[in-house]
């Protein structure tokens, strides 16, 4: 960590959170995957599948027609009503916005941010291939779009235009910050995590959604192969490779959430990798065409990003390239790296580069962001996944003279002096390139649990999807024992969105928290039918004191023991004492023990702890016996009450439940008073303290509960007994001399009136 501290740019940006959906994998877990094994994803399709999609059979004829593509699975699929989208709007939104609005909710969850409740501004950079969804789907259903009057127009150009993918993501999430689309071919997406970088750096927001969407509907069509253009001949891409001669295109999208380095340091955010620095230019005029690379561009964006980033490239060990496959594009590219590199090293074959392009296909404006995914993932499992379909270099290629080799196999990914490091690669027809530095993240300390019982709450808006949600959250435990319970409670309340039906589990650790999930005894659901329940705090008075009360709350909650030491702390000169020596006699002893329970997920170390604890803290019964007696002491009695009382609603107030209306018995009265500032807590202290030092010196008495009305008790009454208390119609207290209170307690109880006596080292004094 401290190295870290050394090192960290002030203008680095942390990917806090990411989702993708990519051909073969519906999440980034199942992405790694595919490229951990080295899957290409790329279907290949029947005959019958093209004619249902409406490719004629003269095409499917053509020899040059390639029946190849990388296809999304269930994007007909939209939760319409969760995000209030009516059936018809819906039915004439392009997928691309469907699918970008559900995976922009997914990666707020995936960084643990809740739109609604998060404080600071979140922006959106991102954008979306051309809507086929329109010309392919709806114009030539008409029928599917109603009538064709202005209004049912106007809402068919903002469910498939892109200008409005960003925007609309915005307004059904409630994002206040920047929401811009970006537009540059196949570098957008990564274009705009630049731009997202840059939004932070500025100030204009706080978080950032950065990413891109590209389906093209109807999936399953091939394409006409045409010699010399960017797509192969035989649906593979052979980046760098002799043979490569095209890419294959692909459907999906991606969404990284990006936040300033040292906000998320201090937020306490799941860091993935570190953006260290970006840079975008374009080619401008100077190559061979509109849509032809250019050495000098693209080997100035790597210099600017790497500048800004602060790094020489002989710490970069791998690059993500744009590697589209052609036999044009990818000497140029290599020709480019290589001469950035050369600008700060002379070394040779140090540095592995490979493409998801061989995986998945080219996914045009998602592209840049698969890139970008794919290296995280790779920088977060220590391993080079590799790049498919290589067997010999390009000849145009000197990979023996540059700083490169293609990685054709799962690689360890060796760190040396420094962290590791990676550049990612993005370039667009018509010229506008990005490249983005990487860093793997800062190496953080564990968090440890803060209390020994943790609640695990969900919330949905049905009661299926609550269920679905408590499946999830079980398979997804069980499968990673090893997070934090700590940590996965506070993600599931902070960072969730509430629903009104609800569901809450206790538990000790992963494990019990498996089993609590599946358990329907330890399972309460609910809904939510009212929008704010009013909340009272009742305040008892005495007779509820024991040694070592709330002694685990003051081990495991900060407020509460923050609030009890403060309190103790200015009582010192009152008490002549610490009071935490007589509530928690043990207690300095404690804090030079092992662990306690609290700050072990371990249920069996953790019982043992308790077990150890409570021996070590005395709890023999002359000890007990004696402290009790010391405690009883009405001048310590009474301020440990209102310090416990106080202490405790504090903490509940740090929980955000806090009371409309309080009201208090005896010193539980005062503790309301001071919870409602009446009085400041100094001079309520002063006031409990002095009052329970003046009591303590009255003489000795007893008081007695008797079950009936005032009218009825009064003729008991006598210069040895007065009345104390009325707390019913037919309840009231009397109090006075013992001998004189046993006395009448002895006539009542003849007289088969059920009573109860107490006895106290003072006269009952009301208030």
């Amino acid at each position: 960590m401290d190295k870290w501290e050394e090192e960290v740019s002030l203008e680095s940006i942390a990917i806090i959170g990411m989702v993708g959906r990519f051909p073969g994998a519906k999440n980034t877990d199942e992405f790694w995957q595919n490229l951990h094994d080295g899957v290409e994803s790329i279907s290949f399709f029947t005959d019958d599948e093209l004619i249902t999609t409406g490719v004629n059979s003269a095409m499917l004829s053509n020899p040059k027609y390639v029946k190849a593509g990388g296809i999304l699975s269930d994007i007909e699929l939209f939760d319409a009503s969760f995000f209030n989208f009516a059936a018809p709007e819906a039915e004439v939104t392009d997928p691309q916005h469907r699918l970008f609005l559900e995976c922009a909710w997914s990666a707020l969850e995936n960084a643990g941010y809740d739109s609604e409740t998060y404080k600071g501004r979140i922006g959106v950079y991102a954008g979306a291939g051309m809507s086929s969804y329109l010309f392919y789907n709806l114009g030539v259903n008409p029928e599917t779009i109603g009538t064709t009057g202005l209004t049912d127009l106007f809402q068919i150009m903002i469910g498939n235009g892109k200008d409005f993918v960003t925007t609309k993501a915005s307004f059904h999430l409630n994002l206040t910050g920047p929401s811009v689309n970006i537009g540059t071919a196949c570098s957008t997406s990564l274009v705009a995590v630049h731009m997202g970088c840059q939004s932070l750096l500025n100030y204009q927001c706080d978080v950032v959604l950065a990413g891109g969407v590209s389906v093209n509907v109807p999936q399953k069509s091939g394409y006409l192969y045409q010699d010399g253009m960017i797509l192969s001949p035989d649906g593979h891409c052979r980046t760098f490779d002799a043979q490569a001669n095209g890419t294959i295109g692909g459907n999906g999208l991606g969404i990284v959430v990006l936040k300033r380095l040292e906000d998320a340091l201090a937020d306490g955010d799941c860091i993935h990798a570190v953006i260290k620095g970006s840079a975008i230019n374009n080619d401008g005029s100077l190559k061979a065409g509109y849509t032809a690379p250019s050495i000098n561009s693209q080997a100035a964006v790597i210099l600017e990003a790497q500048a800004l980033a602060g790094i020489d490239s002989d710490t970069i060990t791998y690059i993500e390239a744009h590697g589209s496959g052609t036999p044009l594009g990818d000497p140029i590219e290599i020709a480019a790296l290589t001469q950035a590199f050369s600008a700060s090293t002379n070394k040779r074959g140090f540095c592995a580069v490979g493409s998801v392009k061989t995986n998945i296909g080219h996914l045009d404006s998602a592209a840049g962001i698969a890139g970008l995914i794919k290296t995280v993932l790779a920088l977060k499992n220590k391993q080079i996944p590799p790049s498919l379909n290589f067997d010999n270099p390009n000849p145009k290629i000197d990979f023996a003279n540059s700083p490169f080799y293609v990685n054709t196999k799962l690689s360890p990914w060796e760190a040396n002096d420094t962290p590791r490091r990676a550049g990612v690669s993005s370039f667009g027809i018509g010229g506008t390139n990005a490249h983005v530095v990487l860093e793997e993240a800062p190496l953080l300390m564990n968090s440890v649990a803060s209390r020994p019982w943790q609640l695990l709450i969900l919330s949905a808006k049905t009661s299926s999807a609550l269920e679905k949600a408590t499946l999830n959250l079980a398979k997804h435990l069980e499968q990673n024992l090893e997070l934090n319970l700590a940590d996965v409670a506070y993600t599931l309340q902070l960072g969730r969105r509430e629903f009104d039906y609800r569901r809450v589990v206790v538990c000790q650790d992963l494990e019990d928290a498996v089993s609590a999930l599946s358990d329907p005894k330890r399972v309460l659901t609910s809904i939510k039918e009212v929008n704010d329940r009013p909340i009272a705090f009742m305040f008892t008075g005495l007779g509820t004191h024991y040694v070592n009360m709330a002694w685990e709350i003051y081990q495991s909650e900060p407020v509460f023991r923050e609030q009890v030491d403060r309190c103790c702390e200015f009582l010192k000169l009152l008490l002549e004492l610490d009071l935490r020596d007589i509530i928690y006699p043990n207690r300095s002893e404690a804090s030079e023990s092992s662990l306690p329970p609290n700050l072990t997920t371990n249920t069996s170390q953790s019982s043992q702890s308790s077990l150890d604890l409570r021996k070590m803290l005395g709890r023999d019964q002359k000890s007990t016996d004696e402290t009790t007696q010391q405690l009883n002491q009405t001048y310590l009695t009474q301020p440990a009450v209102f310090v416990i009382e106080y202490a405790l609603a504090q903490l509940w107030m740090s929980w955000g439940i806090s009371p409309v209306a309080m009201i208090g018995y005896s010193i539980g009265e005062y503790v309301a008073a001071t919870l409602a500032g009446v009085l400041s807590l100094e001079d309520a202290l002063t006031l409990v303290a002095k009052r329970a030092q003046m009591i303590q010196d009255l003489p000795g008495g007893s008081m007695l509960a008797i079950p009936l009305s005032e009218e009825e008790v009064r003729p008991l009454l006598n210069e040895k007994i007065s009345l104390s208390a009325i707390n019913g119609a037919k309840l009231c207290v009397i109090a006075g001399d013992t001998d004189a209170v046993e006395e009448l307690a002895s006539q009542l109880t003849e007289k088969d009136w059920h009573v109860g006596i107490c006895k106290l080292p003072m006269p009952f004094i009301p208030r």
